[in-house]
């Protein structure tokens, strides 16, 4: 079989690699029809990416066919379609046995701690999978990314009475905004590229859109809504200037939640925390019960996937077309890859 491999950074290699048939009692083999690239596939692809090292085999977000499967699953069949939870936990840590297998303290990432799905087969323990008999391959690969939007969502709580501003108009900013829409929140997009958030206000159901160029953040804030500040602001820019600013917007006795990563020490004015008695939170990956919980909304058409896929790519040509979809011009939502 075909392998991209990430030798080091900015350094693919597509090798022909043997497919092991060799399947233990609770695993699954499974067909690769789709990849979506992610952030972190872009940071490792710039030598960016934490925990990681090289070569490594990227990607996680995966619409896959079972073709094979142990002597023990049941609960999968040869012919299903999957979404695939990448957060493995081969050891039940004390995080793992209050049931978040999200943080577990030794978890391992499929396409990042250990070799992924960038290649036209994969085998993994069955109880990773997530299937359905109505969703495409591409609605599949969404699932994951979808995931981190949802489970931000369920960290912060939010409830219709919720004024969220979401900041970073991205795949997961993306998600974020569409599930907490969801929970009939007014949800406001904050971004410096103008064409994402008039990206948003055409594909979802947000009050408004605010650039965060602007110097009058604030005052726009409280125009739309109706005097108020956010009662959660949701970051999923990894941006330290942007995460510091989440505790000037943020209302008083508000929320925030840190989705994406910062690579460095993140340090905060204290006494304005206290003053307004901010509850922080992060959020991490996603839960096997996201995972259902977001087909089950899928599957009833409750959650809109047509305008996700910006751009698509034939696994052959991914090493050449890479290093575009890197490019703000290129105009990236998602790039979906195709085997």
């Amino acid at each position: 079989m075909k392998s991209l491999i990430l030798n080091e950074p900015g350094k693919w290699e597509i090798k022909e690699t043997t497919v092991d048939w060799n399947l233990q009692e609770d695993e699954v083999l499974l067909k690769v029809h789709r990849i979506g690239i992610c952030g972190t596939d872009m940071h490792a692809f710039r030598g960016k990416q934490p925990f990681f090292s090289y070569p490594r085999i990227l990607g996680h977000e995966l619409g896959l066919e079972v073709v094979g499967i142990g002597r023990q699953v049941s609960s999968v069949k040869v012919g299903d379609k999957c979404a695939l939870e990448p957060y493995f936990n081969f050891e039940e840590d004390q995080a793992v046995k209050l049931g978040k297998t999200n943080c577990g303290e030794f978890i391992s990432v499929f396409g990042v701690h250990q070799d992924g799905g960038m290649r036209e087969f994969i085998k993994v323990p069955a109880r990773y999978l997530h299937t359905s008999t109505k969703l495409t391959y591409d609605q599949l690969a969404l699932i994951e990314p979808l995931g981190i939007g949802y489970h931000a969502v369920s960290r912060a709580s939010i409830q219709p009475e919720d004024k969220v501003l979401v900041i970073g108009a991205g795949p997961i900013g993306l998600a974020t905004m569409q599930f907490a829409t969801i929970r009939q929140a007014k949800v406001v997009a904050l971004d410096i590229n103008e064409d994402r958030l008039q990206f948003c206000l055409q594909n979802l159901d947000l009050v408004g859109a605010v650039n965060a160029t602007s110097d009058t953040v604030k005052e726009q804030l409280r125009e739309l809504f109706e005097g108020d500040l956010p009662t959660v602001v949701m970051d999923a820019t990894g941006s330290e200037h942007s995460m510091k600013n989440t505790l000037d917007y943020v209302a008083f006795g508000g929320r925030i939640v840190f989705i994406g990563l910062y690579q460095g020490d993140f340090t905060f004015f204290d006494p304005l925390f206290h003053r307004k008695e901010i509850t922080l939170l992060a959020s991490r990956n996603a839960l096997g019960a996201d995972f259902r919980e977001i087909i089950s909304l899928m599957e009833e058409g409750k959650v809109a996937t047509d305008h996700w896929i910006s751009h698509r790519v034939p696994f052959g040509d991914l090493p050449m077309r890479f290093e575009s979809l890197l490019r703000p011009e290129s105009g990236v939502i998602k790039a979906m890859v195709e085997l």
